[in-house]
């Protein structure tokens, strides 16, 4: 296993919707474990293709809950339904986000409190899971990445502002850009 360098915000992979997993190999595992120690090392619950120059729709998760239940996996090919998110702004403290594609800074989002993963596993079976709280936060954040999003696109006022200037000020929004868990010590 290996840990792999996470693009930044800018790099055409972030922002580019990415392409059904066709190939279900070794190369397939290979990748899904280097992801998982990509994750693990940044530290992160959540890492998608995408942010390791994998234009391919997989995302992999592990988080561990207030009640000690850790829920790791990988999610293939991925559809996620998601109640309607609540209107109002969000909570500054429990609605905070942060992302391994702009490591360092967190701002409040407004998500949905549910959502509905349905994706296959490494061998390509079917699978669902029903989430809540955090770990629907995750799933969202996450399938955002498989369809170009970063979570900063969708930041309300003043945040939407505030991300921009940060970005240039750290020579960020352009290809090129990535960090690497363990050199670089930046935390998303």
């Amino acid at each position: 296993m290996a840990v792999l360098p996470i693009r930044i915000q800018g790099e055409p992979v972030l922002h580019t919707p990415a392409e059904p997993v066709t190939e279900f190999d070794d190369a397939l595992r290979t990748l899904v474990d280097d992801m998982y120690e990509t994750m693990d090392a940044a530290p992160g619950v959540g890492l998608a293709g995408p942010q390791v120059g994998v234009n391919k729709r997989l995302f992999v998760y592990g988080w561990t809950d207030d009640d000690d239940i850790e829920h790791r996996g990988v999610a293939i090919n991925p559809v996620l339904w998601i109640q309607p998110t609540p209107v109002g702004e969000a909570d500054e403290e429990d609605e905070i986000e942060g992302c391994l594609s702009f490591p360092g800074e967190r701002f409040p989002l407004r998500r949905s409190p549910a959502a509905i993963l349905q994706a296959v596993d490494l061998d390509g079976t079917p699978f669902e899971i029903q989430a809540e709280g955090w770990l629907a936060r995750i799933f969202q954040h996450e399938y955002d990445h498989l369809d170009g999003i970063l979570y900063l696109d969708r930041l309300p006022r003043p945040f939407d502002k505030e991300w921009p200037k940060i970005s240039r000020k750290r020579g960020w929004g352009v290809p090129g850009q990535a960090w690497e868990p363990g050199v670089d010590q930046l935390e998303g």
